[in-house]
């Protein structure tokens, strides 16, 4: 983040102050603590004359909203698997969490798979185990691969992360067997997708497969948007075109075509202001009013509306989404950055200052 300010001259003196205060410090710009960094670059907008919370209390830091898996994790901390085998077969039916479930114990087991060792030699062929077992692979590939570029990856990491995919795939197979209504392994089928590279035609026929067991399945979409944009396997259009059949579907995926707008950004920054776009973040504000619940896929949808409504230059409703944020900016799209919470300071500070000069577009009556 402080690199790119140098590409804009008004910040320039900014940017200089920082570099004399790690000289005064004696270390690299890059070491300087956040919030150091951020009392140097973020604009002073005094957020609490606005209804927002002070900078110094917004956290990247998700609440804990299901306690039964957090208690689980820390079962599997302490070597303990039997509450974690417990929950992934009580999961059956409900399969947004169920995914959710088997993705934070997956991560557990990419750094240490005992406690599933001794599931498998306890429990021999409990088809949950598979479930975990596969995704599991996959999050170990990626930590092979590393999340460098591929120039700055080695031909050996390449080579150990495409070994384990397969790994992971014939697994996923075996998942999808031996549990034959159960979504969760085609999902973990559609995360390898990009991967192990599998053309369009191969990608909708493991889509075909996933949408057959749960039609609305929330992270399924969102791997299958990540697929279709121009830097994976497909285009602007392609990803646009799978985000409005998707908020055609349900409510619950009004804000993928805001997503898409996003990914398409560095190429199209014009598809913000596409038709289908608009209406799609004006809905999604609809809902988001309507919502009572706080959800990490809601202030994931907050998110994405923030980014399209400040390209729209619709900065008092931006406020507004802040505002309903409060504290966290623990979801997409702050996420995706380096350093999330100064890229929501960021752009709220943006959102604040252009609010109260009086510019943009004004709120409409809804």
């Amino acid at each position: 983040m402080v690199l790119s300010l140098l590409f804009k001259p008004k910040e320039l003196v900014r940017v200089v102050r920082l570099i004399r205060e790690a000289k005064r410090r004696g270390v690299e710009v890059d070491e300087l603590p956040t919030d150091v960094v951020a009392s140097f670059v973020l604009p002073k907008t005094h957020p609490e004359r606005y209804g927002l919370v002070p900078d110094d209390e917004v956290t990247t830091t998700s609440p804990i909203a299901d306690l039964a898996l957090a208690a689980v994790k820390d079962d599997v901390r302490a070597g303990n698997w039997e509450n974690a085998a417990d929950l992934v077969a009580a999961t059956g039916g409900d399969w947004d969490r169920r995914d959710r479930v088997v993705w934070a114990l997956a991560d557990l087991a990419a750094k240490d798979d005992a406690w599933m060792q001794a599931w498998i030699e306890a429990r021999p062929g409990d088809p949950h185990w598979i479930v975990v077992h596969s995704r599991s692979l996959v999050a170990l590939a990626w930590e092979i691969r590393g999340s460098a570029s591929a120039s700055a990856t080695t031909r050996e990491q390449f080579d150990g992360f495409h070994r384990v995919l397969f790994e992971a795939r014939e697994a996923a197979a075996i998942a999808a067997s031996v549990l034959p209504d159960d979504p969760t392994p085609w999902s973990t089928l559609l995360t390898l997708g990009r991967g192990l590279q599998v053309d369009n035609d191969e990608f909708r026929a493991i889509w075909a497969e996933l949408v057959a067991r749960d039609p609305l399945h929330h992270s399924a979409h969102t791997q299958a948007l990540q697929y279709w944009c121009r830097k994976w396997f497909g285009s602007d259009a392609l990803a646009l075109e799978f985000a409005l059949e998707a908020a055609a579907k349900s409510p619950k995926f009004l804000g993928l075509p805001l997503q898409a707008a996003y990914e398409a950004d560095n190429s199209d920054s014009n598809m913000w202001k596409d038709p289908s776009v608009v209406r799609s973040l004006d809905a999604l504000l609809d809902r988001l009013a309507d919502e009572g619940a706080d959800t990490h896929a809601l202030r994931n949808d907050r998110g994405y509306a923030i980014f399209g409504l400040m390209q729209l230059r619709r900065f008092e409703e931006a406020v507004g989404q802040f505002r309903a944020l409060g504290a966290l900016a623990d979801a997409g799209p702050w996420n995706y950055f380096e350093e999330p919470r100064l890229s929501f300071l960021s752009v709220r500070g943006k959102a604040v200052g252009e609010m109260a000069k009086g510019r943009g577009v004004k709120a409409p009556v809804r």
